[in-house]
């Protein structure tokens, strides 16, 4: 690794080359595709919230090779090297055929495709811990390499992400990351798992044209996850199905048990040890272990 210099130059790691926007631009931007615009800026606080500013239209794309205040769900931040991961944000407009119930499938869309273009491009298996996060295997265990935040463009928050108009789905995922600089001890890289590929370039072209793919599947379906593969898809890749877990609850409450499936709005159904099973819309999973002294496996994001 070529330490940075005190210059501040885009260069000044160059292990760390800049992505080439030029580039990006003539391979996604097209006529009659979903990515109308793509620019890249050195450092931001916040793609998600700057793409929203921007009044952009649908299939915008904004990277940044920098945050400083890059958020996760819950407002967690969200921060590494500059030029060492991927951190962007597109602008989508699912329009009138979608209903909004439906929307709430944008994040688990993007994590779908996220995986799928990884596993291609990288060689690497990426699993999925509802709802948000991507996972890696390091060393034998589960890490969060990346994660999603969905928000509607109104302004209103996570919490109204999928009610209105239209909604920004941002990623943010640790490429080459060193394990002295992993933010927190849970966390992961694309590197640490053994990718076969770092270069920044061809994963960012992999993730989206994989997530054009996969929301042109979903929006002409009307939103329907099952009928567009998308519901089965999820399924398949996710780690948090057929393990016992922790629901941490809006409001305080708890909820422990086994998640057997997504339904058909996207929410994890947990079966309780009292033979109940209750979806779960919204809140914190904890991935549990076997009884013992391990403790149980939580995403930080």
């Amino acid at each position: 690794m070529t330490p940075p210099d005190a210059s501040g130059s885009r260069w000044s790691d160059l292990d760390r080359p800049p992505l080439n926007a030029a580039a990006l631009r003539r391979a996604l931007v097209r006529p009659g595709r979903l990515w109308t615009s793509l620019d890249v800026v050195q450092h931001t606080g916040s793609t998600n919230t700057d793409l929203v500013a921007s009044g952009g239209t649908e299939g915008a794309v904004l990277v940044a090779e920098e945050q400083s205040a890059g958020r996760g769900r819950l407002d967690r931040t969200w921060t590494a090297p500059a030029r060492s991961g991927l951190f962007f944000s597109v602008l989508l407009a699912p329009g009138p055929a979608v209903p909004p119930s439906r929307w709430g499938w944008l994040p688990l869309l993007a994590g779908v495709a996220t995986a799928t273009a990884l596993s291609r491009a990288a060689g690497v298996d990426t699993a999925l811990k509802w709802p948000n996060d991507l996972l890696v295997t390091v060393d034998g265990a589960e890490r969060k390499t990346g994660g999603i935040l969905a928000e509607r463009t109104g302004g209103g928050g996570p919490s109204q992400a999928f009610s209105s108009g239209g909604v920004v789905v941002g990623i943010g995922l640790n490429v080459s990351l060193r394990a002295d600089e992993l933010p927190v001890p849970g966390a992961g890289s694309l590197a640490l798992a053994g990718a076969q590929v770092l270069d920044r370039d061809p994963l960012l072209r992999a993730v989206l044209r994989s997530f054009e793919d996969w929301y042109e599947q979903w929006r002409a379906a009307d939103g329907d996850p099952a009928a567009c593969r998308l519901q089965d898809a999820y399924a398949a890749g996710c780690a948090t199905l057929g393990r016992t877990v922790r629901a941490e609850l809006p409001g305080g409450r708890e909820l422990v048990g086994e998640a057997v499936a997504v339904d058909g709005d996207g929410r994890l159904v947990l079966a309780t040890a009292d033979g109940v099973q209750e979806p779960v819309g919204a809140g914190d999973i904890v991935h549990l272990r076997p009884a013992g002294p391990a403790a149980p496996e939580r995403s930080e994001g």
